[in-house]
């Protein structure tokens, strides 16, 4: 158990540039919390700094990266608050996967397509857990199943499933330890929307029964409406606003949170697809 009386994820002022200009910032001065048992939801266009702040919690940021400045503070109830970005990589290794998790955004450039996706379940219960033989092949069954897909599969190989059930199978890797804490990087946009509103239901309900915190990236606030309890938005690297999802979706304060609500359609088709208008952003430089 979590201790609650600390956040279990803090990022505090995180910054990230290029190494060869580090005057760039990707990232900047980029801070919130998340807490056991709530989604967190991350908000913005393509390349606002969203799977870069992802990143850095993971402590998996490319080698043309760094982190210039702040931390990543973690609390798993047991060893204590640990600051993520202090630790060395064999540290790191010990945390992926048993208690921090990933679910990145394409499973099928991140899924080994000559492994089986049983096998690939079963590396992290093996390296974590230490389960083999008889035991692995059974926790991987009860895993595939949680996750909607039957346990046969496990003989599978990706390019041999749907879309749907390779992000299943990606849960299924993600869950398999029990992690305090899910990162989930845009885990329904390649899919259609009746797949994607199961994937997001078995998100959420795997969150309850687990107690686990989720970080959910995404540029849908659809799914943001979904799922949130607290939402973040980012443009150019830098957090604009962030509140509560209903703070933020009922009663928006920054423009470009405005722009991006505006651009929803709704459910009925009735209403034009409106393009982000950055005038608001013109005036802001001019101030």
């Amino acid at each position: 158990m979590t201790d609650h009386a600390t956040p279990l994820l803090q990022l505090s002022h995180v910054s990230i540039s290029p190494k060869k200009a580090l005057t760039r910032l990707l990232v900047n001065d980029v801070s919130f919390s998340i807490e056991a048992g709530k989604t967190t939801c991350v908000v913005g266009e393509s390349g606002s700094g969203k799977s870069l702040t992802a990143l850095s919690v993971m402590g998996l940021l490319s080698k043309q990266l760094q982190l210039n400045s702040g931390e990543v503070l973690f609390n798993d109830g047991k060893v204590g608050v640990q600051d993520l970005t202090k630790l060395d990589i064999a540290s790191l290794q010990k945390i992926r996967g048993a208690k921090i998790a990933m679910i990145f955004q394409e499973p099928m450039t991140s899924l080994n397509p000559v492994l089986t996706v049983g096998y690939q379940i079963g590396e992290s219960l093996t390296a974590h857990l230490g389960l083999k033989n008889t035991n692995l092949k059974a926790k991987v069954a009860s895993l595939l199943a949680l996750v909607g897909i039957p346990p046969s599969r496990a003989n599978s190989y990706p390019d041999e499933l749907s879309g749907g059930q390779r992000q299943r199978v990606m849960i299924a890797m993600s869950i398999a330890c029990e992690p305090l804490l899910l990162i989930a990087d845009e885990p329904t946009t390649a899919l259609d929307v009746t797949v994607q509103a199961q994937i997001l239901k078995l998100l959420d309900d795997l969150k309850t029964r687990m107690n686990m915190g989720m970080l959910f990236i995404t540029h849908d606030f659809g799914v943001v409406a979904d799922i949130a309890d607290n939402v973040v938005v980012m443009f150019r690297g830098e957090i604009v606003e962030s509140g509560t999802k209903d703070e933020v979706l009922g009663n928006p304060q920054h423009p470009y949170t405005k722009a991006l609500l505006a651009c929803v359609p709704d459910a009925e088709g009735k209403k034009p697809l409106k393009p982000i208008d950055y005038a608001w952003l013109n005036d802001e430089v001019a101030a």
